[in-house]
């Protein structure tokens, strides 16, 4: 394996190495090891942030803001979309200039996100400081402010390397690092628990939802499709297919209802109002509210994100102009119409899917006891398997692409040495 793959796997493992390292790095004036168990009696979706930020939060590290400010930005802005034509326009029909304009305003809204997090952080570790101050506040406010768009720009650099989504990377890395402590907490809770018997059903359900993921996420609608070009004879119609993906919508809708589920405590750290402290309790896992929003949630991202990534109207124009057609289908707005209804459909049944493993967890503390799939979470098990197999996906290509670059230098070296000789 040569060429300029090897470069790329090293940096994109170094940025990820680089993003773990500011998770050890704590802000000054903390008791960590009281803050950290507190967090640890807690767990709940405090435990889940804290998951996908790789425990950055009760390390209280320089990172602990994690890529949550941006992914919020981006919920914002994805959903104004729908509300501005001008910036679905900008995003989506002018270009690269316009699409490196609205993630400046995603940058914007990052930089606003981190800085209400982090002074909500620091405000929420405040009965862990040893000498709470304004100047404390400021200080601790603009470390981990600074943290979270070092961690963005982390991001972009993983995007630009074309291995993998950057956000999803960051979330995978940080999940994988706390593997081993919710492994070895399922021991420690079946330990005490005396009923080491539990331990098959859990894994097994961990198996299994593994299994489920990979076998929905590979999962497509293939619809025929016909075209007749110029440059066959007689105009004989050459067979073809439009893959749509069950989940095309992957882990984004899972992240984006994790996001919002955690910001009622987030407004708590502000405002500890009885009523938003109820709130807050309501939608953490366990909570009354927990299983119906968060599915709701799920369905309606998943339902949004779908259509965002595939404009009907946009792909039936498209086949138009290239003389495609579906069999028993009219082109142009009958078209249109088809793709909907597909992708209504196969919308549905990825939002099923996105809300039988969100209620998986619950399901297994119910018949184990173990909460250890509480703070894990069977969404994180989709990320995981959701980033692995695109990363895999995008390195193969990388390796075609690689292939091919190989070949047409050899054949262009070959054509320069017949050159020399006839001359």
């Amino acid at each position: 394996m040569g060429g300029k793959l090897p470069e790329k796997i090293a940096t994109v493992l170094a940025l990820l190495v680089v993003s773990r390292i500011g998770t050890y790095i704590p802000i000054s004036g903390v008791d960590r090891a009281a803050f950290a168990e507190s967090l640890a009696g807690g767990g709940g979706m405090l435990g889940y942030v804290d998951t996908l930020t790789g425990g950055s939060i009760s390390k209280l590290g320089i990172f602990s803001l994690g890529i949550v400010p941006f992914i919020n930005s981006s919920i914002i802005f994805q959903l104004l979309t729908s509300v501005f034509p001008s910036l679905s326009k900008l995003q989506k029909e002018e270009g690269e200039a316009g699409r490196r304009k609205f993630m400046q305003y995603q940058r914007y809204g990052a930089l606003a996100f981190a800085v209400v997090q982090a002074v909500g952080q620091c405000l929420y570790v405040r009965p862990y400081v040893e000498d709470f101050s304004l100047g404390w506040l400021v200080e601790s406010s603009a470390v981990l402010t600074a943290g979270a768009m070092i961690l963005l720009y982390i991001g972009e650099v993983l995007n630009e390397l074309k291995l993998g989504n950057g956000t999803s990377l960051l979330i995978f890395t940080n999940i994988v690092s706390s593997l081993p402590s919710s492994f070895g907490q399922t021991l420690s809770e079946a330990g005490e628990k005396g009923d080491n018997a539990v331990l098959p059903v859990f894994f097994g359900a961990f198996f299994l939802s593994t299994l489920g993921i990979v076998y929905v996420q590979e999962a497509e609608r293939k619809i025929p499709m016909n075209y007749s070009t110029r440059f066959q004879a007689g105009g004989l119609a050459k067979s073809s297919y439009l893959p749509f993906k069950v989940n095309s919508a992957g882990v984004m809708p899972i992240i984006f209802a994790s996001s919002l589920l955690a910001l009622p405590a987030t407004i708590a750290r502000f405002a500890p109002n009885p009523v938003i402290i109820g709130a807050a309790k309501a939608v953490y896992p366990g909570g009354a509210a927990y299983v119906p929003v968060n599915i709701a949630l799920i369905c309606f991202f998943n339902y949004f994100y779908t259509f965002l990534q595939l404009e009907p109207k946009d792909v039936a124009e498209q086949l138009k102009r290239q003389g495609a057609s579906i069999p028993g289908v009219r082109p142009g707005a009958t078209t249109r119409d088809y793709i909907t209804r597909v992708l209504s459909n196969l919308s549905l049944l990825g939002s099923v899917f996105l809300g039988v493993l969100a209620l998986t967890p619950t399901a297994v503390e119910g018949i184990t006891g173990l909460t250890t799939f509480r703070g894990f979470a069977g969404t994180s098990l989709l990320i995981l398997v959701g980033v692995a197999t695109d990363t895999t996906r995008k390195v193969r290509s990388e390796l075609v692409m690689q292939k091919y670059d190989t070949s047409l230098d050899d054949f262009y070296g070959d054509s320069g040495k017949g050159k020399k000789k006839m001359r």
